[in-house]
């Protein structure tokens, strides 16, 4: 039998009639997270980047920028472009979601290595601590889709499959629950554990590379259990996903990527 669940309103509260909305609310959390970790780690006494006060602000809200607008700019383009030629104005409205983490991961490695350009600090070691604290975010990302009843899964009859009063009646794997816990738990516990118990550190580039091939790993098994976007449907007949092809061709370069990390290091 499955679960029934009374959606949660997508507005958390209203402050002068302006609305604020669980998926802004993660949004916050995720980056306050994040960074806070991400602080730690730089303040540590073999950490491999140091940063000052001004530095770490204007890091922040480079990685918040690019992040926001690749995330939102990668739905446009790999999700649903035909949608937003014709309603141009809506790319600006993010509070109605729509999110590509594919696209935000390029707008955060982007202001990246500007940011690193700038201050003639190693990128990849700043990428590196990204990597380890990315999982945080994506963890709340997941949460905010469950909220929003969106990105859900396929029929099933799994006796945890869900049933959302008002939206539809067949039960559905809650694939945004399956997300936050393999992209968010399971792949923070990774990434943390490489970070602190291996001396990956030591060889620029490779954590990033790793996480890319685990990411895209965890994300290709989750999306056997996710439905596909409405208006793109499966790519090929026998089930590739979007969301498969683009972890797909994650994978490859995260194994590029941390493959040339080590040939360098030996150098």
């Amino acid at each position: 039998m499955a679960i029934i669940v009374n959606p949660i309103s997508p507005v958390a509260f209203s402050v002068f009639g302006i609305d604020v909305r669980w998926y802004a609310l993660a949004y916050v959390a995720a980056f306050i997270v994040c960074f806070w970790l991400f602080t730690r780690m730089t303040r540590e006494k073999n950490s491999q980047v140091i940063l000052d006060k001004k530095q770490y602000d204007d890091f922040m809200t480079a990685i918040i920028l690019g992040v926001v607008i690749g995330g939102r700019l990668g739905y446009v383009l790999f999700y649903n472009l035909p949608y937003f030629i014709s309603h141009p104005l809506e790319i600006l409205a993010v509070w109605h979601g729509g999110m590509s983490f594919h696209g935000g991961l390029l707008g955060l490695i982007t202001a990246n290595f500007l940011f690193a350009y700038r201050t003639h600090i190693s990128g990849w070691k700043l990428l590196d601590l990204a990597a380890v604290v990315t999982p945080i975010g994506l963890f709340f990302g997941r949460i905010a889709n469950f909220i929003n009843v969106e990105v859900m899964g396929r029929p099933s009859d799994a006796p945890w499959a869900m049933v959302f009063n008002g939206y539809t009646q067949v039960p559905r794997h809650p694939s945004p629950l399956y997300e936050a816990f393999g992209e968010g738990i399971v792949l923070f516990i990774l990434m943390y554990t490489l970070y602190k118990k291996t001396n990956l550190r030591k060889h620029p580039g490779a954590l990033s590379g790793i996480f890319g091939m685990l990411y895209a790993t965890i994300r290709i098994i989750c999306e056997v259990f996710r439905a596909p976007d409405a208006q793109i449907g499966f790519l090929t007949s026998w089930g590739l996903t979007m969301g498969q092809l683009l972890s797909g061709l994650l994978f490859v370069a995260g194994a590029i990527i941390t493959w040339i990390s080590f040939r360098k290091s030996r150098k």
